[in-house]
């Protein structure tokens, strides 16, 4: 189960099972409860991942639907990016992992709104969390990834700090309960990128995008 969510699943645990035993010494719909509960702590899972190591690459932060891809777009600190966004169900793997390795230099948090995760409002309305990464050569930096929350995401949890270092999928936070996640890179024409719109990713597995050195451009 995610590090991160500790007090919820041994809550949804014990009083899964509690509920379960009560139902069960009166009916046989006992299942209901417990069926209801193993769903609860699905929401925690935290399945072991191998995250490729090759130093080029830039992995997914999340588990989700790929729901944009664009290049060139305008940044918070006025820069042009690629962004990449991925949208998570409550069906997903809530867990986070880092795109690359490399040094965390800032985390911004920003308390917002609610809404729908996938209304463009939700860019600037909706409470997040932005951890910027000075990634290892040969990748280009600043690397930011932003938890988003959504409707049911009531909770951002970042486990890192400037001046932490990060592995490639190493985990560093989660979203509870459903949001998106996006990665926004540096506008530059060596970027190969490997999904599209309505992929599916996995953290720590999936490529999104790939450095081209100049021998290789």
């Amino acid at each position: 189960m995610a590090p991160y969510a500790r007090m919820e699943v041994t809550l949804i645990a014990v009083l899964g099972g509690l509920l379960t035993a009560a139902v069960a010494f009166f009916t046989v719909w006992a299942i209901v409860p417990a069926l209801l509960t193993l769903a609860l702590l699905g929401f925690y899972r935290d399945p072991a991942r191998e995250p490729s190591r090759a130093a080029d690459l830039v992995l997914a932060p999340a588990d989700g639907k790929v729901v944009e891809v664009t290049d060139d777009v305008a940044l918070p600190d006025g820069r042009r990016g690629l962004r990449i966004m991925i949208f998570l169900s409550v069906f997903n793997v809530h867990v986070n992992r880092s795109p690359c390795a490399g040094q965390v230099t800032a985390v911004e948090y920003r308390p917002g709104k609610f809404g729908n995760a996938l209304d463009p409002a939700a860019d600037t309305e909706n409470e997040c969390n932005t951890i910027t990464v000075e990634p290892v050569a040969p990748l280009p930096g600043p690397i930011r990834v932003r938890q988003i929350a959504g409707v049911l995401a009531r909770r951002i949890v970042c486990a890192v700090k400037a001046g932490d270092r990060l592995t490639a999928g190493q985990r560093f936070g989660m979203i509870k309960l459903g949001s998106r996640t996006e990665v926004c890179l540096p506008h530059d024409s060596r970027w190969e990128v490997l999904v599209e719109v309505g992929d599916r990713a996995h953290a720590g597995l999936t490529v999104l995008a790939h450095w081209r050195t100049l021998e290789k451009a």
